[in-house]
């Protein structure tokens, strides 16, 4: 008896189509493009949760360094001041402070000055 596997591939390519809704022209059309532009996709996905990564500690550091300018000692300088004087506070942590609470902020840098 020959196995008859319409019912597997239907499945299949419904999957497909749900996962490619959106996409434009042949690629949530055509099986075999639909799938190829899913795993191109999956790869750009991937790729760009590491560029997020360092897009933000981009903004953290702008951040920090702008803050610090304001009080008269550049993000270097600062940074090596903080590291001497073992105030371990990550850039993350500072760059909440320059959003949330300009005045710990403030304090900080004076603490290090």
């Amino acid at each position: 008896m020959r196995v008859k596997r319409g019912t597997v591939s239907r499945r299949k390519h419904n999957k497909l189509a749900k996962l490619t809704r959106g996409y434009r022209g042949t690629k949530h059309r055509l099986v075999k493009t639909a799938k190829e532009a899913l795993l191109h996709s999956g790869a750009y996905a991937y790729h760009g949760r590491k560029l997020k990564k360092r897009n933000i500690r981009t903004l953290w550091i702008t951040r920090i360094g702008e803050a610090a300018k304001l009080q008269g000692i550049s993000y270097s300088v600062l940074m090596n001041k903080l590291k001497k004087d073992k105030i371990e506070l990550d850039r993350k942590i500072l760059a909440d402070l320059v959003v949330n609470d300009p005045e710990t902020f403030k304090k900080i840098v004076a603490s290090v000055k």
